[in-house]
């Protein structure tokens, strides 16, 4: 999994038939009880550099945060998911919450960036209240240039709150697109905007990185949550 990160000790669990759950786990000073499982979009990993901002962000506010990597990222270290790996991806976040259960006392909430807030949608939408909410970064509405294939089937099955996180130039999806599959989702929802990010939230380069959007998530799903 290689070294570990400051404030954040590895992680692993394993069960006969189900996939490993591998990552890093976040614990608060002072605990609130409640857990969140934070996983990567397609190309990345758990070592994404704004997932790590957020899992400190979100322990500063007393949530353990479990960062993990998905099945398919454990299989190998580089290269984009297949459909093939799909099912097997959302076993592995149902696995991870299961995990969080047995260290979080409270809620247990569930959240991921572009591919991985797919999973954990489609994961929810099938499992009613499996998760407490949902933090959906980058959501990928649909693939860059094909406005017409919208991942948006399972939205109206969704019961579970969701935050949408979403960067204004990002080519997966406009903020008017954006609040059109929101509207087909019976559950709570909210929306926070990124002003002129793409689809890494401002996150891909270190010079362009706003300090402050961690931040911004955490005080947002709080307030989804509250």
């Amino acid at each position: 999994m290689g070294a570990p990160e400051p404030a954040a000790e590895p992680f692993e669990a394993r069960a006969d038939g189900r996939p490993e759950v591998r990552g890093y786990l976040h614990r608060p000073a002072t605990a609130g009880g409640d857990g969140l499982v934070l996983t990567h979009g397609a190309g990345g990993n758990c070592h994404t550099p704004l997932l790590q901002a957020l899992a400190v962000a979100f322990a500063d506010e007393g949530v353990v945060v479990l960062r993990c990597d998905l099945p398919y990222r454990q299989a190998r270290a580089s290269g984009p998911p297949s459909p093939g790996t799909a099912a097997r991806d959302r076993e592995g976040l149902r696995h991870a919450l299961q995990a969080m259960r047995e260290i979080a006392r409270g809620r247990v909430y569930l959240g991921g960036q572009s591919y991985g807030g797919r999973q954990a949608s489609l994961l929810a939408a099938d499992e009613a209240g499996l998760a407490a909410a949902l933090l959906l970064l980058s959501y990928p509405l649909h693939p860059p240039g094909r406005p017409a294939e919208l991942r948006t089937a399972h939205l109206p099955k969704l019961t579970t709150p969701a935050l949408f996180v979403h960067g204004t130039q990002d080519p997966f999806g406009s903020i008017t697109e954006l609040n059109a599959a929101r509207a087909l989702i019976p559950a709570p929802t909210a929306l926070l905007t990124v002003e002129g990010a793409g689809h890494d939230l401002g996150w891909g380069r270190p010079a362009q990185r706003d300090a402050g959007v961690p931040t911004r998530i955490v005080e947002a799903f709080v307030a989804l949550t509250r």
